[in-house]
């Protein structure tokens, strides 16, 4: 199936070269890749041949991006430090996460936000989902040519990362889109191999007068990764003393060479409406719509491992363990809103979730029986209401489940202020009560002591956030988080096993991030400081005081005009704390209170060019490994990149 899939958008992209025609596209280096109206699309000519006019320009402004949420950008080509943060494997800024090793492994995280809307719990496996594309991560297109996208880098040896995305228009009421992101990274250390693919395809379409308006997408990922467990402790102490024999990292001794995690998901998602009124002229606006949402999604995961491994304790069997958890998730959704000028836009929805998630087999041991399932049904209600009064945007948002086992609300009030065209403040507050996630209610495991059912409250969270958004001056965000009853994994003091707690006291977290970027002539120097405190007795949400990055750079156009370049260095750091530890059994991390890293410095020398709408990118890696200490460690056990230089480019087609 991959490479049938591999075949198909090599063969897109062989077209378009052959019928790529620059100067039909018309950029600016300097675009605003936001636009407020969602509906605004441009009445594009047919896509047949007979009907394409060779003098006509397409904008690149005309490559619409639409959201789940029908927020709409288009595609921007430019070279931007912002870019520059964004081209990695995740394609985000990860400013506040650290990557272990290898490409494709997981993240340790520096910050949390605990905003969230959910009313069901979910899967677990927290560490295979920094890569995973939810429903929320999936854009829809509408774009006057085909459209296609090459992304490649480098992975750490005997690998690449390719990322490579088709989409086109076969008439003004219909996009399709394909796209697939595939990693194959050897690593520098024993068995620790990275292997990945993200299938996406979507499709959108509306009638002629617009009425009638539908989304679907489906997505195919799976995530492997084999396991090493980290370095063993003598091996730590050997790469904090530097010792030269083991530079070359496939002979630095691991915990185990036999074990793998393998994630795999698939989502099937639908979402529909049709306008019963759509009355406007030039003094009201009346607009009624009823739609429905399916998804259905499921979800595995697989550990596997050849010998019983005293890392984790006593096993059922010696050899060929095996852990396998499914998750069985069916939502569907009935909505109605009704828009008008004066009072603004509300929206109702019904909605159920037939969940079923668990095992094969029911565990009966002398003190306790766990069961193979979790299944049930959850039926719901929610309302969410828009407004925009001159520069003043409001959005409420409630939900609450009314029947079934996880009970759950939320509440979702935001405000955006614009004070003039480059000062824009917001504020928002956000109640949630969540169950835990589900393998932290119950888990099997070939592991004796990783099994357990567990009866815990639902987690309860309350955030206030505050921002100041301004090119001019400076970018401000603040959130005040309470928690109640968080749940998580750790130690128990007389044991090594992992488990799970319920937190009885009152966590309070407090972030402040700070971004402003300075600019003289060519020069810019672009800073991002995070504060953190967290204030909780059971020292169950550990982060550090602070994280910061620096970006000193040098921008400008060279060889006539033809290349725009941009060169610099980057410099982040953030301060000792307790990291979390990483276990490959559950992939999830857990609390640890025993010792502190962090306080080593990761610096970055690079070198971007922009040809056309081709962007090159050349960056030495953690350059200063060699001679500011070798204590940098991912999470315990597993140490941060070593020195490299890695090659990438990201290239846009257009027909």
């Amino acid at each position: 199936m991959k490479k049938i899939i591999v075949c198909l958008l090599l063969m897109s992209t062989q077209l378009m070269l052959s019928q790529t025609k620059p100067s039909l596209i018309q950029e600016s280096d300097n675009l605003d890749n936001t636009t407020n109206n969602s509906e605004n699309i441009r009445n594009f000519g047919s896509n047949k041949s007979k009907n394409i006019k060779t003098d006509v320009k397409a904008k690149i402004t005309d490559y619409l991006i639409i959201t789940k949420e029908n927020d709409t950008t288009y595609l921007d080509t430019t070279l931007s430090i912002k870019k520059e943060y964004k081209f990695n494997y995740l394609r985000k800024d990860n400013f506040e996460l650290l990557p272990f090793s290898n490409l494709g492994q997981t993240y340790n995280s520096l910050g949390y936000n605990f905003k969230s809307t959910r009313l069901m719990p979910e899967f677990g496996v927290r560490a295979k989902h920094f890569n995973y594309l939810e429903t929320e991560d999936i854009n829809y297109y509408h774009v006057p040519t085909p459209l296609t996208e090459l992304f490649f880098k480098t992975a750490f040896k005997q690998g690449q990362l390719l990322d490579a995305f088709f989409t086109s228009n076969t008439s003004k009421q219909f996009n399709f889109s394909i796209g697939y992101k595939g990693l194959r990274s050897l690593g520098t250390y024993q068995n620790i191999l990275s292997s990945t693919g993200n299938l996406r395809m979507t499709a959108s379409y509306k009638t002629k007068n617009n009425r009638y308006i539908a989304n679907a997408h489906f997505t195919s990922q799976d995530i492997l990764n084999q396991e090493n467990g980290g370095l063993t402790e003598e091996s730590v102490r050997f790469f904090r003393a530097g010792d030269e024999d083991l530079l070359d990292r496939a002979r630095v001794d691991v915990n185990f060479q036999d074990a793998e995690g393998f994630f795999i998901g698939k989502r099937t998602y639908i979402n529909h409406h049709y306008k019963i009124l759509n009355n406007r002229d030039s003094l009201s606006f009346n607009e009624i719509k009823i739609g429905h949402v399916f998804q259905l999604e499921d979800k595995t995961y697989d550990f596997k491992q050849s010998l019983q491994s005293d890392v984790f304790g006593e096993a059922k069997r010696e050899n060929f363990l095996f852990d396998r958890v499914k998750l069985e998730e069916l939502y569907n959704e009935l909505n109605l809103s009704y828009t008008n000028n004066v009072i603004g836009k509300v929206f109702f929805n019904a909605s159920h979730t037939n969940y079923n998630y668990g095992y094969d087999k029911i565990l009966i041991s002398p003190t306790e029986t766990i069961p193979n399932r979790l299944k049930g049904d959850v039926f719901a209600v929610g309302a969410k209401y828009f407004k925009t009064i001159n520069q003043l945007n409001l959005k409420a948002e409630i939900g609450a489940n009314v029947s079934g086992d996880f009970s759950g609300n939320f509440i979702l009030a935001e405000a955006h202020f614009s004070l003039n065209e480059d000062i824009t403040l917001k504020a928002s507050l956000n109640n949630n009560t969540v169950a835990p996630n589900y393998n932290m209610q119950f888990y099997q495991s070939d592991y004796n002591e990783y099994n357990w059912k567990n009866n815990l409250n639902t987690i309860k969270t309350q955030q206030l956030e505050f921002g100041v958004l301004s090119n001019k001056w400076v970018n401000v965000n603040l959130q005040v988080t309470n928690i109640n009853d968080y749940v998580y994994f750790s130690k128990a003091t007389d044991s090594s096993q992992i488990e799970v707690f319920q937190n009885p006291e009152a966590i309070r977290y407090l972030k402040l991030q700070v971004q402003k970027e300075f600019k003289y002539r060519n020069f810019a120097l672009d800073n991002t400081i995070e504060f953190q405190t967290v204030d909780d007795p059971n020292n169950s949400i550990n982060v550090p005081e602070i994280i910061t990055r620096n970006t000193l750079y040098y921008s400008n156009h060279v060889f006539k005009k033809a290349m725009f370049l941009q060169t610099g260095i980057t410099f982040k750091y953030f301060t000792k704390y307790n990291m979390d530890a990483y276990s490959p059994l559950l992939s999830e991390f857990y609390v640890q209170n025993n010792e502190e890293f962090g306080a080593f410095p990761l610096i970055d020398f690079f070198v971007n060019a922009k040809i056309r709408q081709t962007r090159i990118y050349l960056k030495a890696e953690h350059l200063n490994s060699s001679f500011t200490g070798r204590d940098y460690f991912s999470a315990p056990g597993y140490p941060y990149r070593d020195f490299t230089v890695r090659f990438g480019l990201v290239w846009d087609f257009f027909l």
